[in-house]
């Protein structure tokens, strides 16, 4: 054979030897690739049964409110999560969170994990945003000071923020009123609110509803009413509503008593209303003194003829109503009875009677109390 031809010929051997070689690698090759696919299969399942899966037994086991306080990163968030029993400590919540594409997008806030919910939906909640709402109740005749209170014992903020707030002169212009506190515009109501919110969104929804009841009520038509009855400013009628609406909690009596204040503002007379000058009193301890009615103030309706300087609380709607539609009586005073209501007078001797009256069957009461113990 030539030397050209064995060339030839171990050439050919090579390239079969490589091919046959080659063949073999590709059976690795194809078992390699089957592998990796087994192995990315299997994690994603893993992942998946996790997505799907209660974190917690049980479902009748109640609700965990839980706070995520502002600017949480992930890792401060899963630990919150993890510390308060929402979630168990498993790598996957993170690998979870990363395959929904929403690490980073966790969002602060007061949340409710109801037992049931799956830890992708438990993701989701957070991502979405949807936070837990408290209601807010304000009662009728509450004022600044009460509402404070109430916002720090329930929700976590500082009365004296809200204080702040409902007293700062351009945030009040920015709600388009010109006066010098919110006192008497933050409506009594139920509102939902939730833990970080700010405050200045809270007080607006306040106001906006005092807004909306206010217009209501003016858009009715008045009843008649006294001639020559003073005409009111709005600020003057959220004034008078703040005085009935402390003087009497019976609805059918807020228009009579209306009526009686504005019959002696008619009349140039003083409005001696005692839950003004109790306003006026800083740490009132309950009594009110003849020293406290004769002490001047800027509320002391006693020492001082006309409205007091401002709003003593925050008026509901019928109180609001009563003094835009008062009723048409000429009273002139009323006296509070035993059972709660008030009766109501035209002259100062038929009131005199009334009130020695009224105040005998109150001692008759109180000493036949102190007799029965």
């Amino acid at each position: 054979m030539k030397a050209g031809d064995k060339v030839k010929q171990l050439l050919r051997d090579g390239l079969a030897t490589w091919i046959r070689r080659g063949r073999h690698w590709q059976k690795w090759l194809v078992l390699a690739l089957f592998a990796v696919l087994a192995i990315l299969l299997g994690f994603r399942l893993w992942v998946s049964s996790y997505a799907s899966s209660l974190p917690r037994s049980g479902s009748g086991q109640e609700s965990i409110v839980v706070y995520i306080p502002p600017d949480s990163g992930f890792v401060a968030i899963r630990k919150t999560l993890i510390d308060n029993h929402v979630i168990a400590e498993d790598i996957r919540f993170g690998l979870l969170a990363r395959r929904m594409g929403v690490v980073g997008k966790l969002q602060a806030g007061e949340y409710s994990f109801p037992a049931g919910l799956s830890n992708q939906a438990i993701i989701e909640k957070l991502a979405k945003g949807e936070v837990y709402y408290r209601p807010l109740t304000i009662p009728e005749g509450f004022n600044i000071l009460q509402i404070g209170d109430l916002l720090a014992s329930g929700f976590g903020y500082q009365s004296h923020d809200f204080l702040q707030q409902v007293r700062n002169e351009k945030f009040i212009r920015s709600l388009g009123l010109d006066v010098p506190s919110l006192e008497g515009y933050l409506f009594p109501d139920t509102y939902l609110v939730t833990r970080g919110q700010m405050l200045g969104e809270i007080i607006s929804m306040m106001v906006r509803r005092f807004n909306a009841v206010f217009a209501e009520i003016s858009k009715q038509d008045h009843l008649p009413g006294q001639p020559g009855l003073p005409k009111l400013s709005q600020h003057e009628v959220v004034i008078l509503a703040s005085i009935v609406e402390k003087e009497t909690a019976l609805p059918e009596e807020r228009p009579l008593i209306a009526a009686v204040f504005l019959n002696r503002l008619k009349n140039n007379m003083k409005l001696q209303a005692d839950p003004t000058v109790i306003y006026g009193i800083n740490d009132f301890n309950g009594n009110i003194t003849r020293k406290d009615l004769i002490t001047p103030s800027p509320y002391n309706t006693y020492t001082q003829t006309g409205l007091p300087v401002g709003p003593i609380a925050n008026p509901g709607k019928e109180s609001l109503a009563a003094v835009l539609h008062p009723a048409d009586v000429a009273y002139l005073y009323f006296v509070a009875k035993n059972d709660g209501s008030h009766y109501f007078s035209t002259s100062l001797e038929e009131h005199n009677r009334a009130v020695i009256r009224f105040q005998k069957q109150r001692r008759s009461a109180k000493e036949s109390a102190l007799e029965k113990k």
